[in-house]
C-alpha cells in the first residue's frame, strides 16, 4: 500500500502515537475524537497484520450510521481495500479483521480474541453498565502481541459528568492511565459557526464539557464550580518546620479535617482526616500523625456549644493542647463558599488556594462532585463534611490576612 498523507489534529496524533495500556482521549463535541479512534484502530490494525483488533460503541445503530460511514472513508483514503460482513460486524482487511460490538449488548461480547481494543462515546453508558462492558472486553484482549507488547484498551469521548471516564482516568488514576484533551476550537474544518451555535443552545457548565471536553457535573450547579483539578493542584506537602492549620467539622462519627500550610497568601490543603468517631478521637488522630508540629484549629463555631457534662467540642480542643481560632459564630454558608471559590481563582484568574490531590482525595472528589439542592449545597450526598471543614478555615483566613503570615514563621 503506497504511503498516504493525512491531515490530522495535534491530539489526534497525541492519542495514536500513545502506547500506553489505557489512553482516553477526552474532547468537546466536533474536536474530532471519533476520526482519531477509527485511524487509531486502523493504525493499530496495521502494527498487528494477522491479529484481530476490536472498535466498540453503545450501540448496534451507532455502529451502523456511525462507525461504518468513518471506516469507509479512511480505507478509501488510505487506499486500503476492505470487505464488510454487516451481519456479523466485522471488517477484512489486507492486515486482518476488525472486530465491532455493542456495549449496551455485553452478551455479544464473548468468543472472540483480539490483541487491541478501542470503545467510542463510553459515557453515553451509565457507570455500571460502562464497568460491566469495559471488564467484558479486556477479557476478550488478549491476543498475544510481538515484542512482548501488552495488550490496550484505549476510549474516545465526551464527558458526561462524573461517569465512568472519570472515575477510571482520574479518580483512580495510575501511570497506566493516560488523558489527552481535545477542545472544538482545536478542529479548523467545523463550519464556522458551530461553536455559536453550541454556545447559544447550552447552559455554561455544560460548555465546559461540550466543548472543552472538561468534567463538570451537568445535574446541577456545581457548589465549587471554581475548583479545577489540574488547575488547583499542587504537590506541596508537610514539611518539617511547617505551621499544619486545620479546618474542622464537627460530627459525630464523621468528623473531618482539612490540613492546610501556608506560603505567604497562598493556601494548601496537604491532608485529611476522614470519618473520624467524635473530638477526642480526631485529637487523637493529629497527634499520632504530626507529633511535634505546632497546630492551629480553625472549627466549626457551633462546637462552643456544652454538652450535658459542661464541655464543649472547642473545649476538648483547647484540653487537649491546640491553639484554636474560630468565629464567634458561623459564617452564611453563600458566605463561606462565596470566599472559597475566589481562592481558588477570582475574577482576574488569581488563584491563592490550591490542593494536593493526591493527598486530599475525599476532598478533591467533594470540591468536585457537590452540587445545589433547593438553593442549597445538598447535604444527602456525604460531600458537605469535608468542604465544610476547609472552608471554616478559607473563610477565617479571607476575614484575617495576614494573621499568620508565612506557615514557615510560626
Amino acid at each position: 500500500m503506497a504511503k498516504v498523507k493525512i491531515d490530522i489534529l495535534v491530539h489526534q496524533a497525541k492519542f495514536i502515537e500513545s502506547l500506553v495500556k489505557h489512553t482516553a482521549l477526552i474532547g468537546g463535541y466536533g474536536s474530532g475524537k471519533t476520526q482519531g479512534g477509527v485511524l487509531k484502530v486502523i493504525a493499530m490494525k496495521m502494527r498487528y497484520p494477522g491479529i484481530p483488533v476490536a472498535y466498540y460503541m453503545p450501540t448496534y445503530g451507532l455502529i451502523e450510521d456511525v462507525a461504518f460511514e468513518r471506516f469507509e472513508e479512511m480505507f478509501k483514503v488510505l487506499g486500503m481495500t476492505y470487505s464488510l460482513n454487516k451481519s456479523k460486524y466485522y471488517y477484512e482487511t489486507p492486515f486482518g479483521r476488525i472486530i465491532m460490538r455493542s456495549l449496551n449488548n455485553p452478551e455479544r461480547i464473548v468468543g472472540y480474541e483480539v490483541g487491541y481494543s478501542l470503545i467510542d462515546e463510553t459515557d453515553l453508558l451509565s457507570t455500571d453498565n460502562m464497568t460491566i462492558a469495559f471488564n467484558k472486553i479486556i477479557a476478550r484482549n488478549r491476543k498475544k502481541l510481538p515484542n512482548g507488547e501488552p495488550n490496550r484498551t484505549d476510549v474516545v469521548g465526551t464527558p458526561e459528568g462524573f461517569k465512568w471516564a472519570y472515575k477510571f482516568f482520574v479518580k483512580e488514576n495510575k501511570a497506566n492511565r493516560v488523558i489527552i484533551k481535545g477542545k472544538t476550537a482545536d478542529n479548523p474544518y467545523l463550519p464556522e459557526d458551530y461553536i455559536d451555535t453550541l454556545t447559544d443552545s447550552y447552559t455554561p457548565q455544560q460548555l465546559e464539557a461540550y466543548l472543552n471536553g472538561e468534567f463538570v457535573n451537568l445535574t446541577s450547579g456545581t457548589v465549587y464550580h471554581r475548583f479545577k483539578r489540574t488547575q488547583n493542584h499542587s504537590d506541596r506537602t508537610i514539611q518539617q518546620n511547617d505551621v499544619l492549620h486545620i479546618g474542622m467539622d464537627f460530627n459525630i462519627t464523621k468528623m473531618n479535617a482539612v490540613v492546610h500550610v501556608v506560603d505567604g497568601s497562598v493556601k494548601t490543603a496537604v491532608d485529611e482526616i476522614i470519618n473520624a468517631y467524635d473530638t477526642l478521637e480526631m485529637c487523637q488522630l493529629i497527634k499520632q500523625k504530626y507529633p511535634g508540629y505546632k497546630i492551629v484549629i480553625y472549627p466549626d463555631a457551633s462546637g462552643a456549644n456544652r454538652d450535658s457534662a459542661g464541655r464543649s467540642d472547642i473545649d476538648i480542643l483547647k484540653q487537649e493542647g491546640f491553639l484554636v481560632r474560630k468565629l464567634s459564630k458561623n459564617p452564611f454558608v453563600k458566605d463561606r463558599v462565596n470566599s472559597v471559590n475566589l481562592a481558588f481563582s477570582d475574577s482576574k484568574g488569581n488563584i491563592i488556594y490550591y490542593v494536593n490531590t493526591n493527598n486530599c482525595p475525599v476532598y478533591t472528589e467533594a470540591l468536585e462532585s457537590q452540587t445545589y439542592k433547593n438553593g442549597e449545597p445538598d447535604k444527602h450526598s456525604g460531600f458537605d463534611h469535608v468542604t465544610e471543614a476547609g472552608g471554616y478555615f478559607i473563610y477565617y483566613q479571607s476575614k484575617n490576612t495576614g494573621t499568620w503570615g508565612s506557615s514557615s514563621t510560626h
